[in-house]
């Protein structure tokens, strides 16, 4: 509720002064409709002018508005209500009552029509009573009136006539007059009229009988004028009653007129108003008025024999609704009441199963808008970043689902988004770590004379897990160093500048007498244990080569056997023992070979003989020793060249492990 009152003030806050006083004319104009007869307020034609300008110009901001109003989703389900349940409604009520206002229209110029019908037959059968006492009178004595001479009623129907006087005020009776209206009687055998008769503009109810008495023409006439104390004693239940003679207009738009009739114009003559009436005060609020007229044809006087001279009479009157339905419900007698009532509890029947309705349909546009109000409200919170926001689940239905859907795709996206910055976190520190390998890697080839070297190290992610090193031990010496360490990434790049950092500090210093090799491996066999956990070991290979007796002494931890060529003579260095971290008791050999000039020395990783092509068969150390014979006495960067190349093409543009390759020429 408190919502409601707060749109409402928004609303009315965004107003301007010429809305406000738009919206006060409209407004003042419905009270004074609704409420003005009771308190005898006038409804002034200026009020009805002002409003209708009023709602013109509420109509124009209201179209422009609409487009700003229809952006939220309860108005436009507002509309949509209205479009299909309301309006249907207002224009079935509408058409009701259009309905009901003509059922009332005709039914009061029907009774308008029948009490002058009525009238009518009452002056009829004055003048027929009157022509029988005439005629018993002229029997009984043997005289007779002559034609067109007034004499005076008989004695005996004084009564008579001061009864009918009452009810018919102004009758008046003539002898002998009004032949010329038996032309248009109704049925000619029975030469009697009774009907409307226009002299001039002057309007009057005319009976004229004829008979035959003793062979002589007996004539009488009967008529009463309309006059507004006839008017008012037409039927009761009507409130005011106007008759208007009419003539048809001279021309086809007369500057004046006041009636339309079967496509002529008439312009009124003479007007008679009911005297001393009024319309009934209203029986309730909704009692209203009803207007109508009815459409007579009066005998014109002045050219009986011509029915087209016949003077146009129009009968307008003003009736309470309720006035006519207790004459209309009078017909039905005791059985009125009961259809009343009938109508009224199957009325407020539909009006509880409206108001049902009503509250339906506003229960469920509640539940929509406050569901999407809610996924908009969530919406601008992960707009501004917060993707901790959840939706209140209110109703387990296909909104419920949404708001659920939404909430499980916000909590992905938050975890997505600390996966990322984590996944950014760790691509960081792999920058700074293969940055920090890069520095551990040689930056230049070692001068030896007598030896060509070349090596490259291509890690399959970011950081490698493999190591290569060349240790200047002196005149002539030289350390060369290969290490696989088991997994990849940062972890084994750690591992790997430990082994670095234990390596150089061995071979510098405790690494020059004969077996020192296997000395060394030793100790880093022992330093793995005792630095890294069961599940951490490395393959390692450590070789000395001597330029000034061609010599090579090595050990080998379980790494894969590095190739000597000489010429087509090919030996794998394999002696040392099992590979580093694993057992710290472990006992390693070393092994001196001669090196011949022209001799190649090629040392890998697994990664370069373990390369899978897409049928999943292995490289080989064969294919390896295959392009080393291939291209013979090749200097060392070229057959590192070629045996990646070679590699690359097996693989294609999958590489799964790191590679690492040393070559060297003596």
């Amino acid at each position: 509720m408190s919502s409601i009152l707060s749109r409402i003030r928004d609303s009315w806050r965004r107003l301007n002064l010429a809305d406000g006083v738009a919206c006060a004319v409209v407004l003042t104009y419905l009270l004074l409709t609704l409420f003005g007869p009771q308190l005898r307020l006038p409804t002034l034609w200026l009020s009805r002018v002002l409003a209708a300008v009023a709602l013109g110009y509420l109509a124009i901001r209201l179209l422009g508005a609409r487009a700003q109003w229809l952006w939220g989703l309860r108005n436009q389900l507002i509309a949509v209500y209205f479009s299909l349940s309301i309006l249907p409604i207002l224009l079935q009520l509408i058409m009701s009552g259009l309905a009901l206002y003509l059922l009332y229209w005709h039914f009061g110029a029907y009774l308008v029509y029948a009490d002058l019908e009525k009238r009518i037959e009452q002056v009829a059968s004055t003048a027929d009573t009157l022509t029988t006492a005439y005629a018993l009178e002229i029997a009984s004595t043997g005289t007779s009136a002559p034609v067109g001479v007034p004499s005076e009623p008989p004695p005996h129907t004084a009564i008579f006539l001061s009864a009918a006087q009452e009810s018919l005020p102004g009758l008046k009776i003539e002898v002998g007059a009004g032949q010329e209206l038996l032309a248009r009687a109704a049925d000619r055998r029975r030469l009697r009229f009774a009907g409307l008769v226009a002299d001039h503009d002057a309007l009057e109810l005319r009976a004229v009988i004829e008979r035959r008495v003793n062979g002589r023409q007996l004539i009488v006439s009967a008529e009463v004028p309309v006059t507004p104390q006839f008017v008012a004693t037409l039927e009761p239940r009507l409130g005011p009653i106007e008759i208007v003679t009419t003539r048809l207009a001279q021309q086809a738009r007369p500057p004046t007129f006041t009636y339309h009739s079967r496509g002529r114009a008439l312009i009124a003559l003479r007007q008679v108003q009911s005297a001393g009436r009024a319309l009934a005060p209203r029986a309730h609020w909704f009692d209203y008025s009803v207007s109508g007229f009815a459409r007579l044809d009066a005998v014109n006087l002045a050219d009986v024999s011509n029915p087209a001279a016949d003077v146009p009479v129009i009968v307008g009157y003003t009736a309470r609704a309720s006035q006519l339905n207790t004459r209309l419900l009078a017909l039905v007698g005791e059985w009125g009441g009961v259809a009343v009532t009938a109508l009224l509890v199957v009325g407020a029947m539909f009006v509880l199963i409206e108001l049902a309705a009503l509250a339906g349909c506003i229960s469920l546009t509640r539940s929509i808008t406050r569901a999407v109000n809610d996924l908009y409200q969530a919406t601008r919170y992960v707009e501004s970043g917060d993707f901790g926001h959840r939706i209140q689940i209110r109703h387990r239905d296909q909104l419920g689902a949404l708001g659920e859907s939404f909430n499980s795709m916000t909590a992905s996206v938050s975890t997505l988004i600390a996966e990322q910055r984590q996944r950014q976190r760790l691509e960081h520190e792999l920058a700074i770590a293969r940055e920090v390998q890069a520095q551990l890697f040689p930056k230049e080839k070692p001068a030896v004379q007598g030896v060509e070297i070349e090596a490259v190290c291509r890690p399959a992610r970011v950081v490698s897990g493999d190591y290569y090193d060349f240790l200047p031990l002196g005149p002539g010496r030289l350390g060369i160093a290969l290490a696989d360490i088991s997994g990849k990434g940062i972890s084994a790049a750690l591992i790997m500048a430990s082994l670095q950092a234990a390596l150089r500090s061995q071979a510098l210093f405790n690494g020059r007498g004969p077996g020192s090799t296997a000395d060394i491996v030793a100790r880093l066999n022992q330093h793995l244990c005792h630095s890294t956990g069961p599940d951490r070991f490395a393959t390692f290979f450590y070789g000395v080569y001597d330029a000034q007796t061609h010599r090579l002494e090595y050990t080998n931890a379980g790494h894969p056997a590095p190739l000597c060529i000489a010429g087509q003579q090919v030996q794998r260095l394999s002696a040392g023992g099992t590979v580093l971290g694993l057992f710290d008791d472990r006992h390693y050999e070393s092994q001196i070979i001669d090196i011949a000039p022209g001799s190649l020395l090629i040392a890998y990783s697994d990664g370069l003989t373990e390369a899978e092509n897409p049928d999943g068969e292995e490289f080989g150390d064969q294919r390896v020793l295959d392009v080393a014979l291939r291209l013979g006495q090749a200097p060392a960067g070229a057959v590192l060249k070629n045996l990646l190349e070679v590699v690359d093409q097996w693989t294609g543009p999958a590489e799964l492990d790191d590679i690492t390759l040393v070559v060297a020429r003596f």
